[in-house]
């Protein structure tokens, strides 16, 4: 039996939304849940632990180089490795998938704006969409690919709710993740957004990001009817959405400057109620 137990703890460091999310999954499938989970933490957190571009490559690089060894001795020492490579083992997740997702967060360390609603959709598509997809091959395999099209939009919305509560840091950074051509229809370029003295195009900006979100999360919850009870848990943090799109719109500009994340007692309840109903 596979030792879990890093992952979870890890995981309840770095990420304690899908943590909780993982304790909502039959007991069987936590510690593989918590693999993925973990793994996926790891390289989202990897801006927050360099200082420059390269090492946080460097980083990426060990990833891509321990999923790609079929012997498993390049995960050999690293409990979070050696768990993941488990739980792609048990569960025959794709490779190439988590690879996409590795390449997809280097974009995260450099400070080149999203192009456009194009370019975020992707991004979001490589990240939380495919999470969410992997997950239910881990807690439901046989009825995974019903869930696909509701997982590309919840991703999406998922990112976007991410994005807005990540605001502040972002801007602190000189990081844009909203789409240039966004920030062009409400009158912003990349300068004056992270200027942010125009605080009635900011909030237009804001206003429009959470919009968007809102359009992706429609469109998820149209296709959910296709997602099996034994695959709610792997949306369950999607529940957090909505929340935070009433919060940033109601907050525009002044996201950057105060916290729309809701309290965790809350996030709790959102996620521990939609893993029960399927609804979010």
């Amino acid at each position: 039996m596979p030792d879990f137990s890093a992952s979870l703890a890890a995981l309840r460091e770095s990420d304690r939304d899908r943590y909780l999310a993982c304790l909502l999954a039959p007991p069987e499938k936590q510690g593989p849940l918590a693999a993925l989970y973990a793994f996926h933490a790891e390289i989202a957190r990897v801006r927050d632990v360099v200082r420059e571009p390269l090492p946080g490559e460097i980083r990426l690089q060990w990833w891509r180089d321990a999923l790609e060894d079929t012997t498993g001795s390049k995960a050999d020492g690293n409990p979070l490795a050696e768990a993941l490579l488990h739980a792609i083992r048990d569960a025959h997740l794709p490779i190439g998938v988590l690879l996409d997702m590795i390449d997809a967060r280097v974009f995260d360390l450099y400070d080149d704006p999203m192009e456009n609603r194009s370019a975020l959709e992707g991004y979001a598509g490589e990240t939380a969409s495919a999470l969410i997809q992997l997950a239910c091959l881990i807690l439901d395999p046989e009825t995974a690919r019903g869930s696909a099209d509701a997982a590309g939009h919840a991703g999406v919305a998922q990112t976007i709710a991410g994005l807005l509560m990540l605001g502040p840091i972002h801007r602190q950074r000189g990081q844009v993740y909203f789409p240039a051509d966004l920030l062009t229809a409400t009158g912003l370029d990349r300068t004056s957004f992270l200027n942010g003295a125009d605080r009635a195009a900011v909030t237009r900006a804001v206003q429009a990001l959470a919009g968007l979100g809102r359009e992706h999360l429609g469109k998820a919850r149209a296709a959910s009817q296709t997602i099996s009870r034994q695959n709610r848990p792997a949306f369950a943090t999607v529940a957090l959405a909505e929340k935070v799109f009433a919060r940033a719109e109601k907050a525009g500009a002044d996201i950057f400057d105060h916290s729309i994340v809701p309290p965790q007692w809350r996030r709790q309840w959102w996620m521990w109620r939609a893993a029960q109903s399927g609804r979010w």
